[in-house]
């Protein structure tokens, strides 16, 4: 059975977040407050309706699409104002896992299968308000559509008869127990709309419910009970936090069973305050939570590894880490290629906030980006040069040389390597 997810949606209209497709008031959070309250009541994924009218809107609408994927912990779906696959490639990189053609245009209709050879199928969604039309275009969404978005709920029915594919329903408001009663049919693989919009807050309760109701959700299913844990003197288990993505420690904490339950059950982490005597959601007063990416045990099950998305700062002092107080240190290189990239950026960073006299980097800044191009142009070709030079140091230096202005240029452009990252892992 498909497991069933809960999806809020933001639709975006002149750079706002408002009511709904067919309600452009606006409604009371930022739209990127709004992903952060989608964060912390524990949805599955999160659907992006475009809006906007005219192609500066249209920039604009994908620059805070861009910023959404960024600080959004599940995965982002963009929707609306598509009419030519660069829009869908727009999408993409803004950092959108899928894209949803609107089936109720025939531009859209006209796009799916290009889009879908271009992008792969498991990108591209299709929306539609009648199941018609999914009659009249069954073989093509069949090859090249991965799933399906329904924004007419009174066509559940009748979708379930046209096709295999699994689909969400879009509505604004739903009884609850409509809402059980579209999870049990078996290709309904999520609700969003208004109805999650509205009751994000008890998301929770309802995962809960559904699992009572034997329907299956996206909650953390453990391979180790709390019994299975050797624990302290104080019956706690000791947690070390390190960010999933740097690789980076962040702190030590300490759990008990109900802060583990609750770690599983939420997707954030909790603690056990020995100095306190109480359970801590890790962010409820700073705003700095920790999104849970994995937790591991030790070799002897008395010790747990989570690896976490951190917002913010981990440590009370307003550090990122709680590691700093140096002891000792004895000077290394790092061997990890990750850390000298971001290094050598971050001193590509500061040279642009603070211009050095004879600095070649700052000379390239001043030059502009013309000049940063014209360098990247030149080291490329060298590089295909020392290729053709059996001594394979020639590529690596040149290559090395090639990867400088580039980051010259990420900096230029106010590129990260994390957006790199990122971008390279969708692919």
């Amino acid at each position: 059975m498909i497991v069933k997810k809960f999806v809020p949606c933001i639709y975006l209209y002149r750079g706002q977040a408002v009511r709904r497709l067919t309600d452009t008031s606006l409604v009371e959070e930022e739209p990127l407050r709004l992903v952060q309250l989608y964060n912390e009541s524990n949805a599955d994924e999160l659907i992006v309706f475009d809006m906007s009218e005219g192609d500066a809107e249209h920039e604009r609408a994908l620059d805070i699409i861009k910023e959404i994927c960024a600080g959004s912990e599940m995965d982002v779906i963009g929707a609306g104002n598509i009419k030519r696959v660069e829009d869908v490639k727009k999408l993409l990189y803004a950092g959108c896992r899928r894209v949803v053609l609107d089936f109720g245009r025939k531009d859209n209709i006209a796009l799916t299968q290009e889009a879908s050879l271009r992008f792969g199928k498991d990108r591209i969604m299709a929306s539609y308000e009648e199941a018609g039309v999914l009659v009249a275009n069954r073989i093509l969404v069949e090859q090249y559509v991965s799933s399906l978005l329904l924004l007419n709920p009174h066509q559940v029915r009748e979708t379930r008869n046209v096709v295999e594919l699994p689909f969400y329903v879009h509505a604004d408001q739903l009884a609850l127990n409509k809402l059980m009663e579209f999870f049990a049919f078996d290709k309904v693989c999520g609700v969003t709309g208004n109805i999650i919009n509205d009751n994000c807050n008890e998301i929770q309760a309802l995962k809960v419910l559904c699992i009572e109701n034997g329907i299956p959700v996206e909650v953390f299913d453990a391979a180790l009970q709390w019994e299975d844990f050797k624990k302290n003197g104080d019956g706690l288990v000791p947690v070390i936090v390190q960010d999933y993505r740097s690789q980076e420690v962040l702190m030590m904490a300490y759990m008990n069973e109900e802060a583990y339950l609750q770690t599983l059950r939420t997707g954030k982490m909790n603690y056990y305050s020995r100095s306190r005597g109480e359970q801590w959601l890790k962010g409820e007063t700073s705003g700095h939570f920790q999104y849970v990416k994995s937790l591991t045990a030790d070799c002897d099950l008395d010790t747990i590894l989570a690896k976490v998305s951190q917002v913010g700062a981990a440590c009370h002092t307003g550090s990122r880490s709680c590691f700093f107080n140096e002891i000792v240190r004895k000077e290394f290189e790092t061997g990890n290629p990750l850390g000298v990239f971001e290094d050598v950026l971050n001193v590509i960073k500061d040279r642009k906030l603070n211009p050095r006299e004879g600095s070649y980097t700052n000379y390239l800044f001043d030059k502009g980006i013309d000049k940063i191009l014209k360098k990247l142009g030149e080291e490329a070709t060298e590089i295909v040069i020392a290729a053709k030079n059996p001594n394979a140091n020639e590529v690596m230096y040149e290559m090395s040389d090639f990867l400088y202005h580039m980051m010259v240029l990420m900096v230029e452009k106010d590129v990260t390597w994390e957006e790199i990252a990122e971008e390279l892992a969708k692919r």
